[in-house]
């Protein structure tokens, strides 16, 4: 379970957690990267960011909740912890559903436009993963298999799991991950964006498909999966995501209209 988190500094009483700090970071960058984008191309800069942080307090919230339920038999012990999100625990599955969803009921309802305010956002939630992912590596967690590997990551003996403490040494799945959001975040933006410029919403779900084809891999080395019966969770809901990947391209690539549109 989540562990109380590294800190990195503290002022009188007020404690300041490196996780605290990255997903901070990861926030600020993600809604400078599209207030920038959505100015450029014209759009509503304000009501988008405005959006923007709604969806990421309701993705936060969805990520925590998705967390809880998966990990009932801690968290119905001690439900103080529910709430103690500076300790970790956010399992990004439950962002991705809640926040999108979220934040695409006040684009109808503020009259943003969805799907392009959809594809301003997906570089700056890739990226926002990428930075956020090394709060794991502060707490110690969302790590992977032992390993011998030369960039294995040490692992001090109370965060190693039950049955794992004599291994020193495990494979860095946080930082698979982070390298993989960067990658994805590169070639959103400097590839597939002007590819799929006149198809709004397209590059949203590229997005979601290549995050999850990438989560896949990547959560059969972890230890700390969520299971349902023999089956990852985390892995079956990366298996819904490239489905919902491939069904969204092909939607918004019938509905393709200039990039003025949308």
């Amino acid at each position: 379970m989540s562990s109380p988190g590294a800190i990195a500094f503290q002022l009188g009483p007020i404690v300041i957690r490196w996780y605290g700090i990255l997903m901070a970071t990861a926030i600020v960058v993600g809604l400078w990267l599209s207030h920038r984008r959505a100015r450029r191309e014209g759009l509503p800069d304000d009501d988008i960011i405005s959006v923007g942080q709604w969806a990421i307090l309701a993705g936060l919230v969805g990520a925590r909740l998705y967390e809880v339920v998966f990990n009932w038999d801690y968290y119905g012990r001690y439900p103080s912890k529910i709430i103690a999100v500076w300790e970790g625990g956010l399992a990004m599955h439950g962002g991705l559903i809640v926040g999108p969803l979220v934040g695409i009921w006040l684009a109808y309802r503020w009259h943003v436009p969805i799907r392009r305010g959809l594809d301003i956002a997906a570089p700056s939630m890739v990226l926002g993963q990428a930075i956020g992912r090394w709060g794991n590596f502060f707490n110690e967690e969302a790590f992977g298999r032992p390993t011998d590997l030369p960039w294995k990551l040490y692992i001090s003996p109370e965060h190693r799991p039950l049955g794992y403490a004599q291994y020193e040494y495990f494979h860095p799945t946080f930082l698979y991950e982070s390298l993989w959001d960067f990658a994805v975040f590169l070639l959103l933006v400097g590839w597939l964006r002007p590819r799929l410029a006149t198809r709004p919403g397209a590059l949203f779900f590229a997005y979601i498909g290549l995050y999850s084809v990438g989560r896949f891999a990547i959560e059969a080395l972890r230890l700390d999966s969520f299971w349902l019966g023999s089956i990852r969770v985390p892995q079956l809901a990366s298996v819904v995501g490239v489905l919902v990947a491939v069904a969204g391209m092909a939607w918004a690539s019938r509905r393709s209209t200039s990039p003025a549109t949308g």
